[in-house]
């Protein structure tokens, strides 16, 4: 869509002073724009990409990819379908890389380079659509605000979807402007898919249709307020029909899903500072969280403050202006699906950080935005007129505060500390502690994943518990024998290592097996215990 001033708008001092800048932008080309801030992302986050020890879930992934196509669909009609179509994609990546930590983390990265460039791209077309000075350059700060984004590392060096779940809501929001700005079909077809792929990777993405819906409704009271000046094009029902086939597609994962939702019983309700570490973490730090609330709504403050929500906005082919704006499609990308599953977990807990994290593009492209406008204000004030210099160094100051505030959040990022687990170490205590003979008990049995990411030593440990493995299973953490066949077993054991979850020791076993299990090491005396970050080690003997 051509850009045009209206003459009022030009004859604003602020705008002149944005002008020259704005030339300049448009001969930025837009693979440029996109790949500055996708290489940035590939060298942020893939610093150190095999450094830290996996964790629990990302072991998860090994012992469901890393077994053959045909089990992981066995696996799926069991436990854990919403991760089923990730599991068939990382099951080709192990057969081509393997399953070490950083080939497992190469897809998460790949999708974290690829949505920095796409929101990017997306900032740039918004930027246009909201009359900000150099669009070009506002999009590129959008994906670059989203690279340096600590968040955004951890989940570039985590073998889970959550990174590729980002990836399809920059893609499908992107889309949906699309869609919205030509009302072609096949620009909601496209979308309608790329609302299913999102679904597909996970279904609390779907959340975002509830974003979009809100962004429909901004789109079409526009549409109401300049339809003496052009017709509008249909938005509702092309959207409610993209919307509802992709719904319809996902609909045996849902089915299946909501089957399978006792998986979710580990999640507890919110409590008053979930709130406050959600904020801390899509803001990179504490001590950033009051910048980046200003950077955030600068935007859409500074429109009001200058008068320009009315004329700023640029006019194509007969006087029409853009149904959407940064505002109309970040804020409510941002702010619903996070409120939505905050809500509905004060009746039934389902919130979990990282089922939101596809929601950190949209604070970048208001972060930009906000940075934007900043330049855009200090530019028509007096001292930005006769210093034209200035009205780049405020947003420059800023983004060198940022860089300072989040270099060390940065650098956690990368380690295993800052991970719920170090099994890297836990299986090196093993290894270094072990003895033939030595058998082990994981109570209760879900923490038999420690053994799967780093497994050698524990392949050489018997695991009387055991019943049927995983793959036999068609579980994740294989199922156990009962109480009576445990005490059969447990005859001449020498040694054995018991296996726990820190927060979980001082309870009582809720399983007949796991009873059984205490009872056993009852008999037998302490011979050491080792605290590894989430797993706690105990080294029983027999009594001489």
């Amino acid at each position: 869509m051509p850009i045009t001033e209206p003459a009022s708008h030009a004859a604003d001092p602020a705008a002149r002073g944005a002008a020259r800048p704005g030339l300049a932008a448009r001969r930025l080309p837009g693979w440029l724009v996109a790949a500055t801030p996708a290489a940035a992302e590939l060298v942020v986050g893939g610093y150190r990409l095999g450094g830290a020890s996996l964790w629990r879930d990302e072991a998860y992934t090994l012992a469901a990819a890393g077994r053959p196509d045909g089990q992981i669909a066995g696996l799926v009609l069991h436990v854990d379908a919403v991760h089923g179509p990730y599991y068939l994609g990382m099951h080709l990546v192990i057969a081509l890389l393997g399953g070490s930590a950083a080939a497992l983390r190469l897809p998460s990265l790949l999708a974290t380079s690829l949505a920095a460039g796409l929101t990017a791209i997306l900032g740039r077309r918004l930027a246009r659509m909201s009359a900000l000075p150099v669009p070009a350059l506002t999009g590129m700060l959008a994906g670059l605000l989203y690279a340096a984004a600590p968040q955004t590392t951890w989940y570039a060096q985590d073998a889970r979807p959550y990174a590729i779940v980002t990836l399809f809501a920059v893609a499908a929001s992107y889309l949906l402007v699309v869609a919205i700005g030509d009302g072609r079909r096949r620009s909601w077809a496209a979308y309608a898919a790329a609302m299913a792929v999102t679904g597909a990777a996970s279904l609390f993405a779907l959340l975002l249709l509830a974003a979009h819906a809100l962004t429909l409704l901004a789109a079409r009271a526009r549409q109401r307020q300049q339809r003496p000046l052009v017709a509008s094009a249909p938005l509702l029902r092309p959207w409610l029909a993209a919307a509802a086939v992709a719904v319809v597609a996902l609909s045996p994962l849902i089915v299946l899903g909501y089957l399978q939702d006792r998986t979710l019983g580990w999640i507890s309700r919110p409590g008053a500072g979930t709130v406050g570490t959600l904020v801390s973490d899509f803001a990179g730090s504490r001590p950033l969280i009051a910048l980046i609330v200003v950077l955030a709504g600068a935007g859409f403050a500074l429109r009001l403050v200058t008068g320009d929500l009315a004329a700023g906005r640029p006019r194509g082919d007969a006087g029409r202006r853009p149904a959407v704006t940064v505002v109309s499609v970040a804020l409510p990308w941002l702010l619903l699906p996070p409120l939505i599953l905050l809500a509905v977990s004060l009746a039934k807990p389902v919130y979990v950080e990282r089922y939101v994290v596809f929601c950190q593009p949209a604070l970048a492209l208001l972060c930009a935005a906000g940075l934007s406008w900043l330049g855009r204000w200090i530019a028509g004030s007096a001292a930005g007129r006769r210093i034209p210099a200035l009205a780049w160094t405020g947003p420059v100051a800023i983004l060198a505060v940022a860089t300072a505030l989040l270099a060390g959040p940065q650098r956690a990022a990368r380690l295993t500390a800052t991970r719920p687990d170090n099994l890297r170490e836990v299986s090196a205590v093993v290894a270094a502690n072990e003895q033939p003979g030595d058998a082990v008990f994981y109570l209760p049995s879900g923490v038999r994943v420690v053994s799967v990411a780093y497994p050698a030593p524990f392949r050489r440990l018997r695991d009387l518990s055991l019943l049927a493995t995983p793959v036999a299973s068609d579980t994740l953490t294989g199922t156990q024998v009962r109480a009576p066949v445990l005490a059969r077993r447990f005859t001449r054991v020498p040694r054995v290592w018991l296996v726990q979850w820190a927060d979980q020791v001082s309870q009582a076993p809720g399983t007949e097996i796991g009873r059984e299990e205490l009872d056993l090491l009852s008999g037998m005396r302490p011979v050491r215990r080792w605290i590894v970050q989430s797993v706690v080690l105990t080294l029983y003997a027999a009594r001489q």
